[in-house]
């Protein structure tokens, strides 16, 4: 059995190189399907609250679906189901402008938009309803008073569920693995099989997810406590 020697990966520069593609990579596939995953939480969220049945109807079939099948599945739906269906030029065409990070950011995206969407209709339901009253009365329509009143009074009071399911986004950024994208956890499973150091390979990839979900959470708790209600001043 070879020594510990974490030294014997990170002095290579080869594998280094390795490790900083694949982190890059995750970050390309978590940031890309967290902005597809707000964007769609704010249009279901708006659908949720449409007058008539149809668009709340819609969106319950869409979250209902999203949070009980397993999001590897969805991926490997996307990739291989979906993907195989779509015209040979659109085929192309993806598979020259890497398909796989593409078909990881919309699988994501589209699973976590139904966490998100659920985190904001939570936090909307929390502001007092007194503050629609009020904006109406001040001469704001319902739009008006959704996006300037309640949605942003909604969003801070969903900021903890938000940041905590933004880190799981973080972390089955690695589910991106069963289609092939080049992350993290695909890169620590390539030195792993050129250097035969499974401990110290998965030991890197540990540090490095657990770092980079303590500074989001670090990032997510500033924010938070930058968002808070002013509390009343102390004499």
């Amino acid at each position: 059995m070879a020594n510990f020697d974490l030294f014997a990966i990170l002095g290579n520069p080869e594998y280094r190189w390795m490790l900083i593609h694949g982190v890059q990579m995750t970050f390309i596939v978590a940031i890309g399907s967290w902005l597809l995953a707000m964007t769609l939480a704010l249009i279901l969220l708006a659908l949720r609250y449409s007058p008539g049945p149809i668009g709340n109807a819609v969106v319950t079939a869409y979250v209902s679906y999203h949070r009980n099948v397993p999001t590897l599945v969805q991926l490997m739906l996307w990739y291989f189901g979906i993907f195989t269906l779509m015209p040979e030029t659109v085929m192309y065409w993806l598979t020259d402008h890497n398909a796989e990070a593409i078909f990881a950011v919309i699988g994501l995206g589209l699973c976590q938009a139904a966490y998100f969407s659920e985190d904001l209709r939570s936090g909307l339901r929390a502001v007092n309803p007194g503050q629609m009253e009020a904006a109406r009365a001040l001469g704001h329509g319902y739009i008006s008073a959704m996006r300037f009143v309640m949605v942003p009074q909604g969003v801070r009071n969903a900021l903890p569920s938000l940041i905590n399911h933004s880190v799981s986004l973080f972390k089955n950024s690695s589910l991106a693995i069963a289609i092939g994208v080049a992350e993290l956890t695909y890169a620590v499973k390539e030195i792993e099989n050129l250097t035969f150091r499974t401990f110290e390979s998965y030991l890197l990839a540990s540090v490095l997810y657990l770092s980079f979900s303590l500074i989001i959470m670090g990032f997510g708790a500033y924010l938070t406590s930058r968002a808070s209600p002013v509390r009343s001043a102390r004499v």
